[in-house]
Formats: C-alpha cells, sequence, structure tokens
C-alpha cells in the first residue's frame, strides 16, 4: 500500500511523538535484534538514546536511537526509521554531519518486509 495522489504528508508520520527515552514500536523491535545479537556476540552492548551530538552552533543536536558497542570496543550510531520515505532531509543532514564530525561509524536501519533490517552506513 503505498501512498496516494493528494494523501496528506502528516500521514507518513508517527500520530505522536513519544516523551524522551520511550521507544517507538519500530525502536523497540530493533532493541530485540540488537539483544539477539548481543546474546550471539555480535554486539557487546548498546543503549538507547544515550548521547546527545552537538552538530552546529546554536542548538543544532543529533541524538542517536542507538549507541552500539561492538566486541573489538569500536563505537557505532544506529538511526532507525520505519522507511526510508520518512528519513527526511533535516534528519539526513544531521546524520551525515555526525557521521563526519564524529569518530563513529553511523548507520541508518529500516525493516524489511519479511524479516530483518535492511542497513545504510553514512
Amino acid at each position: 500500500m503505498g501512498i496516494l495522489f493528494g494523501e496528506p504528508k502528516s500521514r507518513l508520520f508517527a500520530r505522536g511523538r513519544l516523551k524522551e527515552g520511550q521507544m517507538n514500536r519500530t525502536e523497540k523491535a530493533y532493541a530485540a535484534y540488537l539483544e539477539r545479537q548481543k546474546s550471539e556476540g555480535h554486539v557487546a552492548a548498546f543503549w538507547f538514546e544515550s548521547i546527545k551530538l552537538k552538530i552546529a552552533d546554536h542548538a543544532c543536536f543529533y541524538t542517536p536511537d542507538f549507541l552500539v558497542l561492538r566486541p573489538d570496543g569500536s563505537l557505532e550510531l544506529h538511526e532507525v526509521k520505519g522507511s526510508p520515505r520518512i528519513f527526511l532531509d533535516d534528519a539526513k543532514v544531521k546524520t551525515k554531519s555526525a557521521a563526519t564530525q564524529y569518530p563513529f561509524k553511523v548507520f541508518v536501519v529500516y525493516p524489511e518486509k519479511r524479516a530483518g533490517w535492511k542497513v545504510e552506513e553514512y
């Protein structure tokens, strides 16, 4: 089911913002995936909305959905989106800025239709 011609853009968004620190359904599913990855030894630890990065002067910040620690000690930022259609320009700019300004690998992940996750590195 796609977007119909003339359908309001607001239909792409969640009905309401959750309180800071609360996961939406897609983030909960990704946290469960990370927990499985942790039990298999692919992830050492992960945290939800645990860091806030300054992207530009005058109160421009980026809070990634997950900070992921790999067993080799490397840290990654994972941004979870329900669909590439809702990864809008302002979020893309912040994600790309974080990837170039900070020493983290940055990934945007989307749920696959049947199972698993599509991963894009920035």
